[in-house]
């Protein structure tokens, strides 16, 4: 029997959802993220509130057990990008299952103003880089090098909603 996928955009009010799954994944992937666990697993609730401010935050969840999440930041960035996709992880116990599509395909069905996705994704992080391929982003620019982990680079990657 097939798992229920599900995607909640959610509000200030779910932060410790946010925060819990967050802190999962810069334990698991720490590496993959600007952001380090020792940071984040000392801000205080007015920390984590105040995230909301910039950006809309998305958790998938396979059977009700959240599995993945990202953030969308609405701006205009290079490439024409309407809004910036960052925080991406998931559960290497849900991979493959569709969370990240699921999210996207969520994205795509708002009426908000994330018609042209922007991220940008290391360069080493050749799993990354490859699923986000095929959910239809596209190396975009030169390498740029990392303000907040000098000597790391990050590619950025563009893809326009399929709606």
């Amino acid at each position: 029997m097939d798992n229920l996928v599900s995607v909640d955009l959610i509000a200030p009010n779910e932060w410790q959802r946010l925060r819990t799954i967050r802190l999962q994944a810069l334990s698991e992937s720490g590496h993959a993220f600007g952001g380090t666990f020792e940071t984040e697993s000392a801000e205080d609730e007015t920390a984590w509130r105040a995230k909301f401010e910039k950006n809309d935050y998305l958790i998938a969840s396979v059977d009700g057990v959240d599995g993945a999440m990202m953030y969308i930041e609405v701006l205009n960035g290079d490439f024409g990008a309407t809004c910036w996709i960052g925080g991406c992880w998931s559960d290497p116990r849900f991979r493959g299952k569709g969370l990240m599509r699921a999210m996207f395909t969520f994205i795509d069905q708002q009426d908000k103003d994330w018609k042209v996705q922007g991220l940008g994704v290391w360069t080493d992080n050749f799993s990354a880089i490859a699923a986000y391929e095929k959910l239809g982003f596209v190396k975009m620019g030169e390498n740029t090098e990392s303000t907040r982990k000098p000597g790391k680079f990050y590619q950025r990657m563009i893809r326009k909603s399929t709606v």
